[in-house]
């Protein structure tokens, strides 16, 4: 496996091999992200990822700077699932102008759920995720589904810029206990970790009763919310969107996304969970 800091060197390898797949990470890698090579695997005989922790999809505030950055680690693990190479670019290869004058700008949905508490980070995961499938010129690329909005705005981007790559989606990694696997998982106090899980029980919870045929979406969502919120959380949203175009869910859906983020002390997780009925 080879670790590849230089768009040059990335693009010459580029040029000397077949179909590629492609997973972009922040690095701090974990079981999760693993699927997500495993997947890779599936789609071609080579498969690159990138670290690269990208500035432009932090707000004013948020974790850039404390952001664990485990370069070695990550590639140790990477090279046991079978990837090819990493590519692991500074900020200066990336961003040569320092600041990104070209940004990609996605639709109104950028504002909602995450967006309306992270202005601006939707932009910046469309434009570097841009630059790297430029960059990287890979035939797929693999994005797991705990990050649902994330997921919907890139494959709504490639098909709306006409790109020509296949975007995978991977179902959500998870610990033993329900909890989605993320690298600020690492945050949490053993106390807040214990915890944790309690955003999956309530999505399961909320996931059982539409099955049974509750379609009061909004009240299922504040007695999710009051019970987080009893229990010491800070509860962003809970919201039960239409899962094919994340519009709010009408009681006429029957392919619907429940989504949730909330803070426990100073670490924001995020979880969904798909609901088919």
């Amino acid at each position: 496996m080879q670790i590849i800091h230089t768009i040059e060197e990335l693009r010459a390898w580029r040029k000397s091999v077949g179909k590629v797949a492609f997973v972009p990470t922040m690095g701090n890698l974990h079981a999760g992200h693993m699927a997500l090579v495993r997947e890779a695997r599936k789609h071609a005989d080579h498969v690159a990822v990138s670290i690269f922790v990208n500035r432009l999809q932090f707000g004013q505030g948020e974790d850039f700077d404390r952001y664990p950055r485990t370069l070695q680690a990550d590639a140790a693990l990477l090279e046991q699932e079978g990837a090819e190479i990493v590519f692991a670019p500074d900020e200066k290869e990336l961003y040569p102008r320092v600041v990104q004058q070209y940004k990609v700008e996605p639709p109104a949905i950028q504002d909602e759920l995450c967006g309306a508490f992270r202005p601006g980070h939707f932009r910046g995961v469309a434009t570097v995720v841009t630059k790297l499938f430029n960059i990287v010129g890979a035939d797929v690329a693999c994005f797991g589904k705990k990050d649902y909005q994330q997921l919907f705005i890139i494959k709504s981007m490639v098909d709306d810029l006409n790109m020509p790559i296949e975007i995978v989606p991977v179902d959500t990694g998870r610990a033993e206990d329900g909890l989605a696997l993320s690298s600020r998982n690492g945050y949490l106090t053993p106390e807040q970790r214990a915890e944790a899980p309690r955003l999956y029980y309530h999505l399961s919870r909320m996931k059982t009763a539409i099955l049974a045929g509750e379609r009061d979406h909004a009240t299922l969502a504040q007695q999710t919310s009051d019970d987080l919120t009893a229990r010491g959380w800070q509860v962003d949203y809970v919201e039960t969107r239409n899962a094919d175009n994340l519009k709010p869910a009408t009681h006429t859906d029957h392919r619907l996304v429940i989504l949730i983020a909330a803070r426990i002390g100073s670490t924001r997780l995020i979880d969904n969970i798909e609901v088919f009925c």
